[in-house]
């Protein structure tokens, strides 16, 4: 059974995830931490928790959720795994960061490219791979199947979506996304977005302004 622990790093507020097991395995998503501190209180909970780093995943790679890649693959010396689709962002990723005002060095190991119905197992637990693009060209969720919840990324929120205005953002592939992927899901399924707080796919069936003209049609 996993657990998951969200932390809210750098100016942009993101939501990095560490999910965990009984047997003390952990992956580490979407690793957003920028300053100095955040570095320290990642690494902090992993020691105390005596986890052991198995998977660094990207859900997508826009700066703020890729800040500390480099920092978890020469801490824990994990391979990135990301959406082959995902790897021009990633290398765009820092000169958005100067854009931002927010300069950093970007991971420069090698990778490991996931695709839809690829499975991140930890002993007995499971991640399936569902390809989620549209706020970002290769934006991937991982869903727990056993304990009803998603990792989503910048995807769907509570009451929102993902913007789509950056580059290899378009909109009607976000909602094809959210439609055909996410709300195929249970409706009592916890979705960990990438940003604020917690949210169910029932929830955001009936009162995500963004879907409503989509349910309702289905309703017809």
């Amino acid at each position: 059974m996993l657990t998951v622990k969200q932390f809210i790093f750098n100016p942009v507020q993101e939501n990095t995830y560490v999910l965990s097991n009984e047997k003390d395995a952990c992956c580490i998503i979407d690793p957003g931490c920028y300053f100095g501190n955040e570095r320290r209180t990642l690494e902090e909970y992993i020691q105390e928790e005596e986890l052991s780093p198995k998977f660094l995943l990207n859900t997508h790679c826009h700066l703020d959720h890729v800040f500390g890649n480099k920092f978890v693959f020469e801490t824990y010396n994990l391979t990135l795994h990301l959406h082959e689709k995902e790897r021009q962002v990633l290398e765009r990723a820092p000169a958005a960061g100067l854009q931002w005002n927010m300069p950093f060095e970007n991971y420069r190991g090698d990778y490991i490219f996931l695709e839809e119905g690829d499975t991140i197992t930890m002993d007995d637990d499971a991640l399936q791979v569902l390809f989620t693009p549209g706020h970002s060209p290769g934006s991937i969720s991982f869903y727990c199947k056993a304990q009803n919840f998603v990792i989503g990324g910048d995807v769907l929120f509570r009451m929102s979506i993902g913007r789509t205005d950056l580059p290899g953002g378009d909109f009607d592939t976000l909602i094809n996304s959210i439609r055909q992927k996410l709300f195929v899901l249970p409706d009592e399924t916890i979705v960990y977005p990438g940003h604020g707080e917690a949210t169910t796919i029932g929830f955001e069936k009936k009162h995500n302004p963004f879907l409503q003209q989509y349910s309702h049609q289905e309703n017809l």
